[in-house]
């Protein structure tokens, strides 16, 4: 069985090894065609050469083509995986920063909010032109799967402007199913789950042991949980308030809402420091700062260490290589998608991107009715659809208008600033990220003149309710396993202190 996959955003070193790894323990994809691309030529090299280490290490034929032409690398492909960060951690920094002078206080700013909402305006430009190239080069049926943020708006965008069949793939529903779990004293195995919503605000409309629904005993278990109580109190606030448990960690969650991060005397009464992705302020970038940090110079010794074994017991829970499995051998894969709705879940708009239970095989992606989602869920998600079709509509239009009105729809930009504020903040985003913003030159060219006018509304000095510094290099280098897992892998959080 032979066909071509590649990958863009290739030296993003978590997501791309560990995806080749998943591909190549599937025995019948050990003569396909790989093909890695990026812009950043160094970080596209190192991550080639670990990852040929690898394919060789486990006596493979598979020769990675690297190149930094996009074109060469999706000519002929049949399956492409999206992983890149437009703009990096330069524009990601400023997602942050910027947001904080007006008392906006994000843990991740990558879906929602304003940095989700920035983010969305460089991911949408970029991938457009991605999807053109797609459309020339690529085989006819090509899949794109798009594991880039925001999930949501860049997998609508694809689908509807881009014209490339897009699915997005996302990690959350795993995560939240272990926790369930855990919670309820069970294995992962003994509890089905029926997850449904809107990438990172997706719920457990349907948790079951043996048959028997567990939703009504999840809040008691959550509470009396000894890490859980501590570390998801958003998330068990929800469940309390909504009935349902969210997929989304506490400090994604947090941030998609206008109740938990508006007051910044309250915000440490609602996370917990012992991870960042329980909330800390800006602790995405730091984890992804630390760990581009770490790999780029200790990447000598990388090299030295075991490659990656390709085997089935060390495939990750991430859906790409089942989907793709599933699709080329006709082997059965169930997971959660992200798809146009199309009246999956009835009560959300049928353009919106959902995310919902889905079934692989040789015929297809096949999506069953939902039906619609409790009233509470239901709500939160249409407010976040609202939010995402602005945005979309703003990056692929280039009109600030629609943007600014994204912002102003957004729950916890709302909750903390004044329409005012809102305006001020985006032209100092939109200059801020003029040069990964081409459709917005006129809007910028506008937004300098305001700024540099003078008669600004004051900003604060403001570095978050609960933001840690970023490790350096030798201090990363006082324990070399964290700093390694922090840099190769895709799910930064993955290992809880419990779990350590």
């Amino acid at each position: 069985m032979s066909f071509k996959i590649a990958f863009i955003g290739a030296g993003s070193i978590g997501f791309t090894r560990g995806l080749l790894r998943d591909l190549l323990a599937v025995p019948e994809f050990n003569n396909i065609e790989v093909a890695f691309t990026d812009i950043n030529e160094q970080n596209l090299n190192m991550v080639t050469e670990l990852c040929q280490r690898d394919i060789n290490g486990n006596g493979l034929n598979v020769k990675i083509h690297a190149t930094l032409d996009r074109k060469e690398a999706f000519k002929d492909a049949k399956y492409i995986f999206s992983v890149v960060r437009i703009g990096g951690l330069e524009a990601f920094q400023t997602d942050v920063d910027i947001p904080l002078k007006y008392g906006i206080d994000q843990c991740v700013g990558d879906t929602l909010c304003a940095g989700g909402i920035m983010y969305g305006q460089r991911g949408i430009q970029e991938m457009l032109n991605i999807c053109k190239d797609i459309k020339e080069v690529a085989a006819p049926d090509c899949l794109l799967l798009n594991y880039a943020n925001p999930m949501a708006m860049i997998t609508w965008a694809c689908n509807k402007y881009g014209g490339v069949k897009t699915i997005g793939l996302c990690h959350g529903v795993q995560g939240g199913h272990w926790q369930i779990a855990q919670a309820l004293g069970l294995e992962k195995e003994e509890v089905d789950i029926v997850c449904a919503g809107i990438n990172h605000q997706t719920w457990y409309i349907s948790v079951k042991h043996n048959g028997e629904d567990m939703t009504d005993a999840l809040l008691d278990a959550f509470e009396k949980h000894p890490e859980f109580s501590k570390t998801e109190k958003v998330r068990i606030d929800m469940l309390r308030r909504f009935g349902y448990y969210s997929t989304e960690s506490n400090g994604h969650l947090s941030e998609y809402l206008p109740w938990y991060r508006k007051r910044p005397e309250e915000i440490n009464e609602w996370i917990d420091l012992g991870t960042w992705i329980n909330g800390e302020t800006g602790g995405y970038l730091r984890v992804c700062t630390e760990g581009r940090n770490w790999f780029e110079t200790d990447f000598p010794n990388w090299l030295k260490e075991k490659p990656m074994e390709y085997k089935e017991g060390n495939r990750s829970e991430e859906h790409g290589s089942y989907i793709i499995e599933g699709l080329e051998t006709g082997r059965v894969y169930r997971g959660h998608f992200n798809v146009v709705n199309n009246g999956v879940i009835s009560n959300l708009p049928d353009d919106a991107i959902i995310e919902a239970p889905g079934y692989v095989d040789r015929n297809g992606i096949n999506m069953p009715q939902v039906g619609d989602l409790p009233l509470g869920p239901a709500a939160v998600c249409n407010v976040s659809i609202s939010v995402q079709r602005l945005a979309i509509e703003a990056a692929v239009s280039g009109d600030d208008f629609l943007l600014r009105q994204a912002m102003m729809m957004d729950p916890l930009t709302g909750a903390v600033c004044n329409p005012k504020e809102i305006w001020q903040m985006t032209d100092e985003l939109l200059v801020a990220q003029e040069k990964w913003l081409p459709q917005y030159s006129n809007a910028i060219a506008e937004a300098k003149q305001r700024l540099g006018a003078g008669d600004l509304i004051p900003t604060k000095d403001y570095k978050g309710a609960a933001r840690l510094k970023v490790k350096t290099v030798e201090e990363m280098a006082e324990d070399r396993e964290a700093a390694n897992k922090n840099a190769g892998e895709a799910d930064k959080a993955k290992e809880r202190p419990s779990e350590v």
